[in-house]
């Protein structure tokens, strides 16, 4: 077995595999960009090395790089983990020549499954089925678009080269197509550096399940059950679950099958997954092979009882797979969701910034991996993936019961979050029910931002009071009567405290009763709400008690709001502010003095389609960004003239940074 092994990775991938290493008396070897100089997984390490600036390109994208870190290590194997250099062929060649063993397959079968067109062929070839659609050689635009004639929409068009839903683009109708291959190049290209794309009839309302596969150099294949990974969203997975409440034992035993058949013609070593789709008469057709550990791979875990990564490291030590496949079953049922740094409110955008506070869910049955402690920074340079949640229970309604109560203990503050998505799948009847597909998040209209926003529970309006008292902030003073006063006035009730949510304004009074400073009458906009007395705890923790009743809460201030974090929902509360020039003057109607159209996020300008003194229509796509390894749209908020365009394409901005000025 190996003694010393390098991760060519970062974040919780990287901290996953040290786990395991540590576990089977390996040393682990981390490299590390500029953005990451203070990162977990640079603290949890054996050794550390420094590799180059931020941008994955000129850090972990570097393959002589890692391989001369490798070598001065003294590192006699490299594991990959997902992303990056996992499924680069010229990095698995480049690891051979110097001697070094890279965790994973060959460069041969990598190439071969890493192309969507090789591998459908390969697949076809063994008589699994496949998608029908167009996997020809021929690039060209107009080819393409006579394909696309032929198989009809909607169609999907596919990057050859990678997966994550990057590269991908579903057109429904003719007249966009060109405009879509154009982004589905580009974004492949930066993500990948293979603009190659196919072309797949877009099968309605399919299910995602997968298989996941062990082989070793002798021979020996097996695969380990499905995982059902169909609710996505822009072609990213971000619940996934083993079993699959869809599958029959014998639609189980026919998939696992035809997975090994493929694997097995490829010639592959090491652990793989492949993807398949599921129609509603549970015919099945192969889509893709991930030649790497996948980022669900925890659920097979948990219901298998093997971890995946030490049967990597046994593999690539060269040892034979000790596994059968009689001895691998399903026990029980386990549930993984991804937990993203993204703001719902603004279509689910990259939220970059510090994470005050992390406090990971505990309990039965409930695993955490995660990369971020507090205090850690989600940076614009790589995936906004912040944790995954797993759990597991002895069947599917106790993988969603602690799903749920995870979900509603895991407490991140500083950057927005989906987990109030997550929480609203996880207690949605259709998903309890099993009904999922890869629409399921457009039917259900989970990704719509609500209208007619409800007011705050009384619970969150008492706890951001509580909060303000117990860190005395009503005793501060300075220079500014505006701060002096705050959101708080000594009245004859006591305090009283306003707060905004939504625009709408609360008043919340606290009295204390006969002088006590330790149960406090309270009143919300002059209703009476009864009695509480509160308690701090660890961390960000407010406890509040209505006689023999609790609530648990998480309080933070961030900036001028303070941050309530309440059964798994964060409501922000705005306090009050010194008054706003530009809405005394107009009114409140913000849109009236628009005129700057910013940067929603830190990114990389990748298009300009306008230019100064251009006329433009509203909702007309005028910048795109790209930004963890996604586009973006900046489009016209109205109809008008651009007056200035800032940036031009390839440059770096900031978040909030002035792209185009309207007049």
């Amino acid at each position: 077995m190996f003694k010393k092994v390098l991760i060519a990775n970062r974040g919780e991938i990287a901290i996953r595999i040290m786990r395991t290493c540590r576990e089977m008396g390996i040393r682990t070897v981390a490299v590390y960009s500029e953005a990451d100089r203070y990162a977990r997984h640079v603290r949890e390490a054996d050794e550390v090395y420094f590799i180059g600036a931020a941008p994955a390109a000129h850090s972990y994208l570097r393959i002589e790089t890692i391989l001369a870190v490798a070598r001065k290590s003294g590192a006699e194997a490299i594991h990959p983990g997902y992303g990056f250099l996992s499924e680069n062929a010229a990095f698995v060649d480049a690891c051979e020549q110097a001697g070094i063993v890279f965790i994973g397959p060959s460069a041969e079968a990598m190439r071969l499954m890493g192309s969507k067109i090789a591998a459908k062929r390969l697949t076809q070839s063994v008589g699994a089925p496949t998608v029908p659609g167009y996997a020809g050689e021929s690039q060209d635009n107009t080819v393409l678009l006579k394909e696309a004639e032929r198989i009809g929409f909607p169609l999907l068009i596919k990057a050859s080269a990678g997966g994550g839903g990057k590269g991908m683009r579903e057109v429904h109708q003719p007249a966009p197509f060109l405009e879509q291959l154009a982004g589905a190049r580009r974004e492949a290209q930066a993500a990948f550096g293979d603009e190659t794309v196919f072309l797949e009839k877009l099968i309605i309302r399919p299910r995602h399940v997968e298989i996941q596969i062990l082989g070793d150099r002798y021979g020996n294949m097996i695969h380990l059950c499905e995982r059902e990974c169909s609710i996505q969203r822009r072609h990213q997975k971000i619940v996934e679950e083993s079993p699959s409440p869809i599958l029959t034992p014998a639609l189980r035993a026919e998939m696992g099958e035809a997975a090994v058949r493929i694997a097995q013609a490829a010639g592959y070593v090491n652990a793989g997954t492949m993807e398949f789709i599921l129609d509603s008469d549970k015919r099945f057709y192969f889509l893709e092979m991930n030649t790497r550990l996948q980022v669900e791979h925890p659920v097979t875990e948990l219901v298998t009882g093997f971890d995946l990564v030490r049967q990597q490291l046994l593999i690539a030590a060269g040892e034979k797979l000790a596994i059968t496949q009689a001895q691998v079953s399903q026990r029980g049922h386990a549930i993984e969701v991804r937990i993203y740094a993204e703001d719902p409110e603004h279509a689910f955008l990259p939220s970059t910034g510090t994470v005050s506070t992390f406090v990971e869910p505990e309990g039965p049955g409930v695993r955490v991996d995660s990369g971020i402690e507090s205090s850690d920074e989600i940076s614009q340079y790589y995936d906004p993936m912040i944790a995954k949640l797993i759990v597991y229970g002895e069947n599917r309604q106790a993988a969603i019961a602690r799903l749920q109560r995870g979900l509603e203990q895991c407490i991140i503050f500083g950057v927005k979050t989906n987990i109030a998505l997550l929480h609203a799948i996880a207690t949605h009847p259709a998903f309890q029910g099993g009904l999922t597909h890869t629409g399921f998040l457009d039917e259900h209209h989970l990704l719509t931002p609500e209208t007619g926003q409800a007011a705050p529970p009384d619970a969150a309006l008492l706890a951001a009071a509580c909060y303000e008292l117990s860190n005395r902030q009503i005793q501060s003073a300075t220079d500014n009567p505006w701060q002096n006063l705050g959101p708080w006035r000594m009245t004859g009730e006591g305090y009283a405290f306003t707060y905004t949510y939504h625009e709408q304004a609360y008043r919340v009074a606290l009295r204390s009763q006969n002088g006590q400073q330790d149960m406090w009458e309270c009143k919300i906009d002059a209703r009476a709400v009864g009695n509480v007395a509160y308690k701090h705890g660890k961390q960000s923790f407010i406890l509040l008690t209505f006689g023999p009743m609790q609530v648990h809460t998480n309080v933070q201030q961030i900036q001028s709001a303070i941050h309530v974090n309440l059964n798994g929902h964060t409501y922000i509360l705005g306090r009050r502010q010194p008054p706003d020039v530009d809405i005394a003057t107009y009114g409140g109607n913000r849109l009236n003095t628009q005129k700057a159209l910013t940067a929603p996020m830190a990114g990389t300008i990748v298009k300009v389609q306008i230019h100064d003194g251009e006329e433009v229509a509203a909702q007309q796509v005028l910048v795109i960004l790209s930004a963890m390894k996604m586009e973006h749209t900046i489009t016209a908020t109205h109809d008008g003239r651009v007056r200035r365009v800032h940036y031009q394409e390839g440059a770096v901005v900031k978040g909030g940074a002035v792209i185009v000025e309207m007049e």
